[in-house]
């Protein structure tokens, strides 16, 4: 390698290294309040870092930095207004008695000996049919956190199951914006793309379901009588009725229909806040009644309206119930907007400076046989999760790196989309400060470090397609050009 070269290479990995360092002295000190401003600073100390030796070494302009924030920042504004309204919808969902009635009744069905792996199996099939992770975790992943608490689990292994489960479904299904970005991006046909991601990501997720087998038939369980005490205070302070499934049911309907998340979602939130009204009386007139006095319909209105952005918390008389029945409306949303937009300026900067494609030229020099093609591609995937802080722009950036490689190797296109999926899609969640681990961390209330050891999909996936690529196992490889 050259010395220039090299140089260029050593420079571009500095404000990596300084993330880095940060980030985990941000860790060992503030713990999962890390998100609370810490790691915001050190992402963007280290996009400060990036722009100075950019513009001094590279001679990078300022303008083009500009332009690369307003690229990134808006690709994402979408995320963000989704993210709000999933903070709505946990509100409402929670208020209206929506999650406090799937717990009762999912307490009562499901055993605790199958539950991590039914837990999966659920969010799997869920994400399957309407094509989104966020989506999936935000509804039916948050009523079966509930439900693993009563019997007894771990947050972290009941995350680590709801995300196995969901981005399992995520990157199966032809709805899926990831499995669409990736597909598209290679030019392989759709369904093409998803019948090849068959041979790597069925293996991974039987590995998965055996193992959450394995650590549910393991599990000691909580005792009947303190699931009755469970269930009483649910029942107690919420009433519970299968008509409030109604909204789920409706919710599904729409997202099978197809229509735009951000219109479901919010949709979904009005329908919970009617049912709120209609069956919670007396736990949204608590809520207003602590904020405002005045007429009955005053009192009612501000409550709806708390629920819907506002961090609210019922007293049921169990500690554990709860933790349960508090919802963080938009407002627990804000932490995670914040980091996000300082994560896509890191990304922004180092796309803008040239490091990112320094690094990328330095990998691609080790890809030369089949196996290491395909796990510097695993890598770049996953690394660049950790860099740019978005699984968008890392299934962009590892497809456009590799297409030449694996075009100028012979390999078909289909390969590649399978290993940038493998990669980029499927570790998004395993970053703290990542779009998807910061949005699933909120969401789930779990901190991405403690869930991340459990997510035994999104370990194995990545793994998997390194090794089916190692054994050549429907590899074809034309004529080398």
């Amino acid at each position: 390698m050259k010395k220039r070269t090299l140089s260029r290479l050593v420079i571009s990995l500095i404000p990596i290294l300084v993330l880095v360092i940060l980030l985990a002295l941000d860790i060992s000190i503030f713990g999962s309040d890390a998100i609370l401003g810490a790691s915001q600073v050190a992402l963007l100390f280290s996009s400060g870092i990036c722009i100075w030796l950019a513009m001094w070494l590279f001679k990078v302009p300022w303008h083009e930095f500009e332009e690369a924030l307003k690229s990134n920042i808006g690709d994402v504004t979408t995320a963000l207004v989704i993210l709000f309204l999933i903070g709505a919808i946990s509100g409402t969902w929670t208020m209206s008695g929506i999650v406090p009635t799937f717990i009762y009744y999912g307490v009562k069905i499901i055993s605790p000996k199958v539950f991590l792996l039914t837990a999966c199996v659920i969010c799997a099939l869920v994400s399957v049919m309407i094509g989104s992770s966020w989506t999936t975790i935000a509804t039916i992943g948050v009523a079966l956190l509930g439900i693993g608490k009563a019997e007894g689990f771990s947050d972290g292994l009941i995350a680590g199951a709801i995300i196995s489960g969901a981005y399992f479904g995520d990157k199966i299904s032809p709805m899926s914006d990831t499995t669409v970005l990736a597909s598209s991006m290679n030019k392989v046909p759709l369904f093409e793309h998803i019948r090849y991601m068959f041979f790597t990501t069925v293996p991974s997720i039987c590995i998965t379901l055996v193992i959450f087998l394995v650590l549910g038939l393991s599990h000691s369980g909580t005792d009947s009588n303190e699931i009755m005490t469970f269930t009483k205070v649910l029942s107690e302070n919420f009433t519970i009725t299968p008509w409030l499934l109604v909204v789920p049911l409706l919710t599904g309907i729409m997202i099978a229909r197809k229509m735009p998340a951000i219109v479901v979602l919010a949709l979904s939130s009005v329908l919970a806040a009617v049912a709120a009204v209609v069956f919670q009386p007396s736990v949204i007139e608590g809520i207003g009644s602590a904020a405002v006095q005045g007429t009955h319909w005053k009192v009612m209105f501000t409550g709806i309206v708390k629920t819907i952005y506002d961090t609210v918390s019922l007293e049921t008389g169990n500690p554990e119930v709860n933790q349960l029945v508090t919802s963080r409306g938009m407002t627990g949303m804000l932490n995670t907007v914040y980091l996000i937009i300082c994560a896509m300026c890191f990304g922004a900067s180092m796309k803008a400076s040239g490091m990112l494609r320094n690094i990328a030229s330095y990998i691609r020099s080790f890809s030369k046989s089949r196996g290491s093609i395909v796990t510097s591609t695993v890598v770049t995937g996953t690394t660049l999760n950790g860099i740019v802080s978005d699984q968008y722009l890392s299934i962009i950036l590892t497809s456009s790196i590799f297409k030449d490689v694996y075009e100028k190797e012979g390999y078909e296109s289909r390969l590649l989309s399978r290993a940038v999926e493998d990669s980029a899609t499927v570790t998004s969640p395993l970053f703290p400060w990542s779009s998807c681990g910061m949005t699933q961390s909120t969401i789930l209330g779990v901190a991405t470090i403690t869930y991340l050891p459990y997510c035994f999909f999104n370990l194995i996936s990545p793994l998997m397609s390194i090794i089916i690529a190692l054994t050549g196992y429907k590899v074809v490889r034309a004529v080398k050009r």
